[in-house]
């Protein structure tokens, strides 16, 4: 083909997506961005450029994204696309490929959400005994004094909120499918009573990154062991993983309302540090002026889902809808980008941030900034087609 003449199709294919921003068909923006996905990762076990099969967070993070499409389309490609990566890695005796149980790793328990909607639809007990074998990790995973999980056996006596959304939607939804006792609702409740108390920053309401109880590390505090900084994608896991704990907490537990209003606090400083102009949140939260930091994807769509899911399920004021729409709204005009093949990248996101290890992470403005930025990073494409849908939704 011509290149203008394949320049000028581009050009119109994409302002007629680019239109639909001002009605935002978000059930079509989440079918075309899941579509996008399934065909540039055939297996589901390939996002997140894997390079061989693995369990881990992402591939349940995007597994979360295409069953809550299929349950919205009724189109069982997207089911099928998640079927497939769970008997891929589950065997009959609930074993679970590449999982290793005393890696004490939460991120490893965030995959295990999809095993409750393959049991709940075909009703194959394999499915049972791996979210058995993933909830006994609980058993002996390590905890700090106050009770809250280590983030892996690797980072000792550290919090991350990352891992409050690794296994805390897990935790409580399995005690509630399988009528657990209160006391492991209670377990879920410490998990984000600790993190909130050791990461908060007191005067923006919003939370660090993450909690160093030794304060060993270099990262963190000597008096405080916090890390330096707000990382928007950390705070993004928070609100995440605080939405999607409250769809499954009982309804009469009598905490519920601290989560509420842990959620209402964090959705308020959120509210603050969004960029007037795009709707986007930047890496670093709340130094938007700062030379060097810049409008990031995936924090920007996981505060548009936490936010749009808060408002629909009564957890958030209506007024934060809006804050979800402008975000979401946000995403697709400035970080959007049609291929030639015609499937929708997003750009923008942060490849991936941590602290400690080797290299050295040491949270610091300059870390977060320079850490790679990709196109379609798993961490932005399943919270945008989550958005999209909670948006779509509007109760």
């Amino acid at each position: 083909m011509n290149r203008y003449i394949f320049m000028f199709l581009m050009v119109l294919l994409y302002s007629h997506l680019e239109a639909k921003e001002f009605k935002t068909d978000y059930k079509e923006w989440a079918v075309k961005v899941a579509d996008s996905d399934i065909k540039r990762n055939p297996e589901l076990w390939m996002v997140d450029f894997s390079e061989k099969p693995e369990w881990n967070y992402t591939h349940g993070l995007i597994a979360k994204a295409m069953m809550q499409l299929f349950y919205t389309t009724n189109d069982l490609r997207y089911y099928e696309y998640v079927k497939k990566y769970a008997d891929d890695f589950i065997d009959e005796n609930g074993e679970i490929k590449t999982y290793v149980l005393t890696e004490y790793s939460l991120d490893k328990i965030n995959a295990g959400n999809l095993l409750f909607d393959m049991f709940s639809i075909t009703g194959n007990p394999k499915y049972s005994y791996a979210i058995k074998l993933l909830r006994s990790q609980f058993y002996r995973h390590p905890r700090v004094k106050d009770g809250a999980f280590w983030h892996k056996k690797i980072y000792p006596y550290q919090i991350w909120l990352d891992g409050l959304y690794m296994s805390a939607p897990f935790y409580t939804r399995y005690a509630a499918i399988f009528d657990q006792p209160m006391v492991l609702f209670d377990d879920v409740i410490t998990q984000f009573r600790v993190a909130d108390k050791y990461t908060l920053h007191e005067k923006n309401g919003l939370n660090y990154h993450a909690w160093d109880e030794s304060r060993l590390e270099q990262w963190a505090d000597p008096k405080t062991g916090q890390s330096p900084n707000l990382w928007s994608r950390s705070i993004g896991w928070y609100v995440m993983a605080l939405v999607d704990v409250l769809e499954y907490l009982p309804i009469n537990h009598p905490d519920r309302p601290y989560l509420v209003r842990i959620l209402n606090r964090v959705s308020s400083g959120l509210v603050k540090y969004q960029d007037k102009k795009t709707g986007m949140w930047f890496q670093v939260t709340n130094l938007p002026n700062k030379k060097g930091n810049y409008l990031e994807s995936s924090g920007t769509a996981m505060f548009s889902y936490a936010m749009a899911k808060g408002v629909n399920k009564g957890y958030l004021p209506v007024k934060f809808r809006k804050t979800a729409e402008k975000a979401f709204n946000g995403l697709i005009k400035y970080s959007t980008e049609l291929n030639a093949d015609s499937t929708i990248s997003i750009t923008r996101a942060c490849g991936v941030a941590g602290l400690g290890g080797n290299p050295y992470r040491d949270g610091s403005f300059q870390y977060y900034i320079n850490e790679p930025v990709r196109n379609d990073d798993p961490k932005v494409v399943g919270p945008f087609i989550l958005a999209a849908i909670e948006l779509a939704a509007k109760k």
